[in-house]
């Protein structure tokens, strides 16, 4: 082999060595790109018991291997939830951090701020037969209960909105059939109303007095009724005859019969006597 030959050989060589040191040092100096996945994240400080807002998430990229487990993607998965913990601004917003928007645990983030929320007691009747639904608008009635002179029914509450119904808060889709399995839900027993602090006082004092009972109404309907006077038994009753009581039928007294004293009867006429003689006998006959 000639001299030329071999120098040729290896320059080449030299040169595709020179080429592969190049081309590692510039792969190991040149960053690595990362793939990255848009989490939702806090927009701004927000404190616990928040109910999200649009204006309150924002989304952040984050890289795919340090993707948290229950991370949420879509801000709309987060939207009118509560915040069950407090959360920093650009902080991700998990779905552990979050409740339910239908579950008992976001029930302080629907009360408004000044506002309480305070529950009564009711039954099939006075709930009208289940109908009322949380979100509804309904009027509270108090009635007192006594004697016909004692006993009154007014309206102590206007336009008051029902946050829950038992434990349910969201209203039941009439349109969503039940599985066959599904077991009937049992009657609520209380309703959670969202009353003003003064509001909730009266209806308390309501409740340890008588009896309250819901009227439901139109939720549009936000006009306050111009006769706010009470109902009392004697206006219930007007020109109709009052009920009796139990205790007002006395036993009537026990009726006497008087019997005549039977008439006297006349003595017997007194009888005439004769003697009779017939020879030796002697007879005596009266007339």
């Amino acid at each position: 082999m000639d001299r030329r030959r071999v120098l040729l050989i290896f320059g080449a060589a030299w040169l595709s060595a020179a080429l592969l040191t190049w081309f590692l040092y510039s792969s190991a100096r040149a960053p690595r790109v990362e793939k990255t996945v848009a989490i939702v994240a806090a927009a701004r400080d927000l404190p616990a018991g928040t109910r999200l807002r649009k204006e309150d998430l924002k989304t952040v990229k984050v890289p795919e291997r340090d993707l948290p487990k229950t991370a949420l993607l879509d801000p709309k998965q987060a939207l009118d939830r509560p915040l069950l913990f407090p959360v920093n601004a650009n902080e991700p917003v998990t779905g552990t951090k979050i409740g339910s928007a239908t579950g008992v645990e976001g029930l302080p983030a629907a009360i408004d701020i000044g506002k309480r929320a305070i529950s009564v007691p009711i039954t099939d009747s006075s709930g009208v037969s289940g109908l009322i639904q949380p979100r509804a608008h309904v009027d509270v009635l108090f009635t007192r209960p006594g004697s016909l002179a004692e006993a009154v029914t007014t309206t102590i509450l206007e336009d008051v909105i029902v946050l829950a119904i038992g434990r349910t808060t969201e209203g039941t889709n009439s349109t969503t059939t039940p599985a066959a399995n599904a077991q009937p839900r049992p009657p609520a027993q209380s309703a959670t109303l969202l009353v003003t602090p003064e509001q909730s006082r009266k209806l308390e004092l309501a409740k340890n007095e008588g009896k309250i009972s819901l009227a439901l109404r139109n939720p549009l309907d936000h006009t306050v009724a111009s006769d706010s006077s009470a109902t009392t038994s004697q206006s219930l009753y007007a020109g109709l005859p009052l009920p009796k009581k139990a205790g007002d039928e006395r036993p009537k007294p026990p009726q006497i019969i008087v019997q005549k004293a039977p008439e006297p009867k006349e003595p017997p006429k007194p009888k005439r006597v004769v003697d009779v003689f017939r020879g030796d006998k002697h007879i005596q006959e009266s007339f």
